[in-house]
């Protein structure tokens, strides 16, 4: 088996030549001509409402463009992933930026038009077979107009974000590979980038976790200035933006997005944090297995044994295939077409940016998924979470585009559940007590990464935007609110903290979704449900689990639920229930350090 699978990827096969690629560039031509001539026709219409068929040709040649957009952004997202150092990638983000403020006129140009159509006209049209499938995100869209500025205005505002709002959240990728953290590898010194070094902070040897721990937060407070300035005018410009739509809180936009009610945040968020006693009693524990007080925050993703093998990318890929396959043959295969058709780059190599992702290339049916493999279970987790994102993709590629835009915290609950079937399945097949807890210790650490970590993130966010309605947010005071969140979320189980976290964190400056936070606590909780479900029902749920997944761009999360698992998410139950199980993994594992 050995090096059977390739770590780095096929970009190729999608466009030949990689930023310098002719058959990209004619297709960005092509893309962005058909959007120019849409603009101009909604436009030249004006106030004088359409007749139904110029709304369905109009429906018609925006979801084709939604498809190329799509992957166009998708295969720019590889180029500058792969290697930052790329300028030409560079240029064709800010190109692909364009294109999108552009598309998104044409978006709020068509949606006043869907607004325009009197109600009997609509539910006529939209009653059509043609376009049933995709009546829930047409309506969506239609009652969105009454969320946003007139159309010209969110033109307005579209263009000035490509150089100013996605221009900030670019430049924390030029932050990002300036750093560069001095360590020494088989007795010579080496330097890492933050992608690299991040993997060290789960290092077995508890000196390397702790000496990298050190650089890594001296290595973010160099950058600090730089990270302020850039988190600080992002806020800003997204304020600035909801007092002009008359949006006054900033939760708005992230609950409409992940297509969930206020009630159901809450409700999820009030059973976390009335069940947090069994996770701090597992840090406990584990504190007190390695020799320990209380963990150190860089203990916390460490490995319960002081020494741990590494595990191959070719065996890790194997347990994955034979791992889904115990839930479905559709979803092994799937897995290990993944593999053999090299859609993952996972090279363990200098120039790369740090984290994970799974994107999705409607073109041509397929995905990528980007991360830097160093042979850690947290590695394997990883790469199962993006397979699961993959597949979740696979299930609605053949839907119209309008119905595959499904949102993250719904995208979270694939990834998860992936990840838990692999989890399951290795402590289904484990032979020895250390083994097993090994794996509940890796289980449980995600858990702690969901329930807490996630929660110091959302407590973080929603302080610090209510503290920047006020002005400027200095880098020591950023350092105080990531902090004071942090003991929120954790209790006093840990002996340190890290105050820079908001500095190194991307999802802290993505401007696709703010509050890239929530969604996968979510995920993670509805994920542990289904596989509740999943053992109770057997062979039977992995249809259903099919199905739910292509009903994830037709229907709020509520709805999902309801429908898919009969079950509430506005009450806390469900997410007791959730959390219970994370409970009973908690018991298991106090039973093994005995």
């Amino acid at each position: 088996m050995a090096n059977h699978y390739s770590q780095t990827w096929n970009l190729d096969s999608i466009f030949p030549g990689g930023s310098s690629s002719p058959q990209f560039a004619s297709f960005m031509e092509e893309t962005e001509s058909t959007v120019a001539r849409l603009h101009k026709a909604l436009q030249d219409r004006g106030q004088e409402t359409a007749g139904n068929e110029k709304l369905t040709e109009w429906t018609h040649t925006l979801q084709d463009v939604l498809s190329r957009f799509t992957q166009a952004e998708a295969f720019v997202s590889c180029l500058s992933a792969q290697e930052m150092g790329d300028k030409r990638a560079v240029a064709w983000t800010e190109r692909v930026q364009t294109l999108s403020a552009r598309f998104n006129q044409v978006l709020d140009l068509y949606d006043a038009q869907l607004a325009a159509v009197p109600q009997d006209r609509w539910e006529q049209w939209i009653a059509d077979p043609a376009r049933s499938i995709i009546a829930f995100p047409l309506s969506e869209r239609r009652e969105a107009v009454k969320d946003k500025m007139p159309p010209a205005l969110e033109a307005v505002a579209g263009e000035l974000a490509v150089n100013g709002y996605h221009g900030w959240g670019e430049h924390y990728n030029t932050i990002v590979g300036r750093v560069s953290i001095p360590w020494e590898k088989d007795g010579a010194k080496v330097s890492l980038s933050a992608g690299q070094a991040f993997n060290k902070l789960e290092d077995p040897d508890p000196a390397v976790r702790r000496l990298m721990s050190a650089r890594w937060e001296e290595a973010w407070a160099g950058q600090a200035d730089l990270c302020s300035d850039t988190l600080n005018r992002l806020a800003g410009f997204r304020l600035k933006l909801y007092g002009m739509r008359q949006w006054d809180d900033p939760l708005r936009e992230p609950l409409k997005i992940n297509r969930m009610s206020r009630e159901t945040l809450d409700a999820m968020w009030t059973a976390v944090a009335e069940g947090l006693a069994p996770l701090k009693r597992y840090l406990d524990l584990k504190a007190r297995r390695m020799g320990k007080d209380r963990l150190a925050w860089h203990d916390v993703d460490a490995p319960i044994a002081s020494t741990q093998s590494k595990i191959p990318f070719d065996e890790a890929a194997q347990l994955i295939i034979d791992a889904f396959g115990q839930f479905s043959p559709e979803m092994a295969q799937f897995a290990q077409r993944a593999f053999e058709e090299r859609w993952i780059e996972a090279e363990d190599r200098a120039g790369k940016r740090p984290g994970g992702f799974c994107t999705s290339l409607p073109r041509t049916g397929e995905s990528r998924i980007f991360m830097t493999y160093s042979g850690t279970p947290g590695n394997v987790s990883t790469l199962a979470h993006e397979l699961g994102h993959a597949y979740h993709s696979s299930q609605v590629m053949d839907l119209p585009p309008f119905a595959q835009a499904y949102a993250m915290n719904v995208a979270e609950t694939a990834s998860t559940f992936a990840e838990a079937l692999v989890n399951e399945a290795l402590l289904r097949r484990s032979t020895s007590d250390e083994e097993k807890l090994a794996l509940l210790d890796d289980n449980l650490q995600r858990a702690v990464a969901f329930c807490m970590n996630i929660r110091a993130r959302f407590i973080f966010e929603n302080r610090f935007y209510e503290r920047r309605a006020s002005g400027i947010v200095e880098a020591a005071e950023l350092n105080e609110m990531m902090t004071a969140a942090q003991k929120e979320a954790y209790g006093d189980v840990l002996g340190n903290w890290h105050p820079h976290f908001w500095a190194s964190k991307m999802h802290f400056y993505l401007t696709d979704v703010p509050f890239y936070n929530f969604p996968y606590t979510f995920g993670y909780l509805f994920s542990t449900g289904l596989v509740a479900v999943a053992e109770k029902e057997g062979d039977s749920f992995r249809d259903r689990y099919d199905r739910l997944l292509r009903d994830t761009g037709v229907m709020r999360v509520e709805g999902l639920a309801s429908s898919h698992l009969g079950v509430s998410l506005e009450r806390p139950d469900f997410w007791k229930q959730a959390m219970s199980r994370v409970a009973a993994h908690v018991d298991a594992f106090e039973q093994l350090c005995k």
